[in-house]
């Protein structure tokens, strides 16, 4: 099997910053069009407007919560690229939660932010999947992939929002795999620990304590580069891992083998 991806057409979400910044342009360098997609045109630009405008990397941004934006972004891939093979939902918020506070809104905006968004995308992507498997009678038709956190098991009262959401994707991928098995497209989900997104850097920015409290409790004593994760989605997106879906593959550095109550789960 090849771990290939290039020629095929990949949607990144949350491609402005972090990680998954780090997956489209390690999908691009390894020949795949890949569609960059972020709510923050600025950053967006910033990182990636320099690009020709026949390069194989574009830009898209808008606010996926809202269905129309969603389906304007799939519109503008197959503009570009005529098809859309892989599909990368790393668009995540990072938020606390007061469990104890009714007025808090924090696990409702999450929700939102980290699962509806996925699973509306995925939908419309599915779809077109589909469609451009009606002259494909064999093979691999697409594969999506959620990116999730070991938040989902690892319990800390402040995340309880964010956890929530992490556990509901990875519910959403077991379930959304065995809708499309039979469409031959796959759902995967990547559930990682501590790994220097845009959101965790902003957070130890001013608070050693806390990074070195992070690094206390990963055995392998250190935060991840944000780029470590990139050739393991490209596993999941490529013929390599032709029979494998509803897995939610973990790296965390260890971080998962240790007490889920005594580990943080950031």
């Amino acid at each position: 099997m090849s771990f290939s991806v290039s020629g095929k057409t990949a949607i990144v979400t949350g491609a402005a910053d972090g990680i998954g910044l780090s997956i489209a342009r390690h999908l691009a360098n390894q020949g795949a069009n890949v569609m960059c997609a972020d709510a923050d045109e600025k950053k967006l630009m910033a990182e990636l407007g320099d690009e020709p405008e026949d390069a194989n990397i574009r830009t898209f941004a808008g606010d996926l919560r809202q269905r129309l934006t969603i389906a304007n972004l799939v519109s503008a891939t197959i503009d570009a690229f005529d098809q859309v093979d892989i599909l990368v939902n790393a668009s995540r918020q990072l938020m606390l939660t007061d469990a104890l506070d009714p007025d808090d809104t924090s696990v409702m905006t999450l929700l939102e932010q980290n699962l509806m968004t996925a699973l509306h995308l995925s939908q419309q992507v599915a779809k077109r999947m589909m469609k451009q498997a009606e002259a494909q009678e064999e093979g691999q038709v697409g594969s999506i992939i959620n990116l999730s956190s070991i938040a989902a098991r690892q319990i800390q009262a402040e995340l309880m929002g964010y956890s929530i959401a992490a556990a509901a994707v990875q519910q959403m991928t077991r379930s959304m795999a065995l809708s499309l098995a039979p469409h031959r497209i796959r759902v995967n989900a990547l559930s990682f620990g501590s790994v220097m997104s845009g959101s965790l850097r902003a957070e130890v920015a001013d608070n050693r304590e806390w990074r070195d409290d992070i690094r206390d409790h990963t055995p392998l004593g250190r935060i991840a580069a944000s780029n470590e994760l990139c050739e393991a989605v490209q596993f999941m997106a490529a013929e390599s891992s032709g029979f494998m879906t509803g897995e939610v593959m973990v790296i965390d550095g260890g971080r998962s083998l240790l007490d889920a109550v005594t580990a943080p789960a950031h």
